[in-house]
């Protein structure tokens, strides 16, 4: 692989802020995304179970259409899902190995070919360390340092009571950046790392905007934008008859009988246009109350 180095003006703002910062640095492929990025470092355990990887998937599935950098480091475990989810589901990647960036030298081996991936896919390699550096007991706590420095947010997922994980949790603490934690199973050594870090101030998170909220997005603001503008949409388009009830709901949820009665239609009327309703993803019943669905 191709690469080039970095000085210190040319970082990121959030490590251009930090009173230690690596000399330089050396990066292949893709350039740093902009500071409009929100940068999310994910750590984890190298074992992982099904339910971490399950959880690291579906976490970031729903960051997705969101600027969002996932930075984690290429280890074995859930730092490479970290970065496979982030590839299958279209967001950024910055791989930070605890080695050098020549091929002969990236640590792990077995992730040569992710490496590669990540390059060839427009993502980002990045180390502090001289090309030709293996990686080695005080490469990666180097490297831990600046994933979490170079991230607005950390997210460990599973950890056992020696994981390095719990390393770099302590980094995004000692610089003041929020630390989020995924919770597991009571029966799971693998849940002592995430579960520790409550008391220290970490965050529990449980879904996709759990996380955007922490990284600053405004979440259910953008819900309501999303659910204004296909309302509009459909206004603009659907019969009239669901037209009619759509305007109805927009202001508040009716029972069938109100709307049946309201709008002077029969209860077979009213029961298709709110079964092509609900179809369109328009319109959410529950208990016989029918209101307008928010996405």
């Amino acid at each position: 692989m191709q690469y080039t180095q970095l000085l210190p003006n040319q970082y990121p703002s959030l490590l251009k802020g930090l009173k230690k910062q690596p000399p330089y640095m050396y990066i292949a492929g893709a350039p740093i995304p902009s500071d409009d990025y929100k940068f999310l470092c994910v750590v984890g355990s190298r074992k992982y179970d099904n339910y971490g990887e399950e959880a690291c998937f579906e976490l970031i599935r729903g960051l997705r259409n969101y600027p969002v950098v996932i930075v984690s480091g290429l280890a074995l475990g859930v730092d490479s899902l970290a970065h496979l989810a982030a590839l299958e589901y279209g967001l950024k990647t910055i791989a930070i190995p605890g080695s050098g960036l020549h091929d002969d030298y990236i640590y792990p081996r077995e992730h040569l070919p992710l490496a590669k991936r990540i390059v060839l896919t427009g993502n980002t390699l990045l180390s502090p360390f001289e090309p030709d550096q293996g990686g080695d007991t005080w490469t990666f706590p180097v490297r831990n340092q600046l994933m979490a420095a170079i991230s607005d947010a950390t997210l460990v997922i599973e950890g056992g009571k020696e994981s390095g994980t719990l390393l770099t949790a302590k980094n995004t603490l000692e610089i003041d950046r929020p630390l989020m934690f995924v919770p597991g199973s009571i029966f799971s050594d693998l849940s002592y790392g995430p579960h520790s870090l409550s008391g220290d101030g970490g965050i529990l998170v449980s879904s996709s905007e759990d996380i955007l909220g922490v990284l600053g997005f405004d979440v259910a603001q953008e819900r309501t934008d999303r659910t204004k503008s296909k309302l509009e949409a459909a206004l603009r388009d659907l019969p009239d008859d669901q037209k009619i009830v759509l305007r109805e709901l927009q202001f508040k949820p009716y029972t069938s009988s109100e709307l049946i009665g309201k709008l002077g239609i029969s209860a077979v009327h009213f029961g298709i246009i709110a079964t092509q309703l609900e179809l369109h993803g328009l319109v959410t019943e529950s208990n016989g109350v029918y209101r307008i669905r928010v996405k």
